[in-house]
């Protein structure tokens, strides 16, 4: 396989990954310097990549984000699927974008619902992400060839290509 057809295929699995996670990590920068991570439940991935999300205008999150709008979401499922994605953040208030994204379970956050004017969006656009997969066939591969290098006194060889690639969103 080229190299072009890895990254290519590699995208396409970064993309396929995130639109199974329901929720992520997503980490900012303090005003002091340290990060923070929190979770945060997706409200929508576009074809593009960029994802949304729902959150409260007074967090602190939001002026993170305005100071350093340099983000990390990291995501993690119970079947071995783990993804890193580096991006910028922005914050957005549109109305009827709000509406379109709303869920209902938003409502134990925002009583008022979508109209409340303390609901803000947050908009990350992915610049690099990096993913490995064991789980499904990758994971028994995984796990015969953990078992292969413990045996032998080896490290664990996995090609990319089987459970791990990175890529330019």
């Amino acid at each position: 396989m080229s190299p072009k057809e890895n990254t290519v295929n590699d995208r396409q699995k970064i993309y396929e990954m995130l639109e199974g996670f329901e929720s992520t990590m997503l980490v900012t920068r303090t005003a002091a310097g340290p990060l923070e991570a929190r979770p945060m439940r997706i409200a929508e991935v576009e074809p593009s990549g960029a994802l949304w999300f729902v959150t409260s205008r007074a967090s602190r999150k939001i002026s993170e984000i305005v100071q350093d709008p340099r983000v990390l979401l990291v995501y993690q499922d119970a079947s071995g699927q783990y993804l890193s994605v580096s991006g910028t953040a922005r914050v957005v208030d549109e109305p009827l974008r709000t509406r379109r994204l709303w869920k209902e379970s938003y409502k134990t956050w925002f009583p008022k619902g979508a109209d409340d004017p303390e609901v803000v969006l947050v908009s990350v656009e992915p610049e690099v992400a990096e993913f490995w997969d064991v789980s499904g066939v990758n994971g028994i591969r995984y796990l015969f060839e953990a078992a292969k290098a413990y045996v032998t006194g080896d490290r664990v060889r996995i090609e990319e290509s089987e459970g791990h690639g990175r890529v330019r969103v």
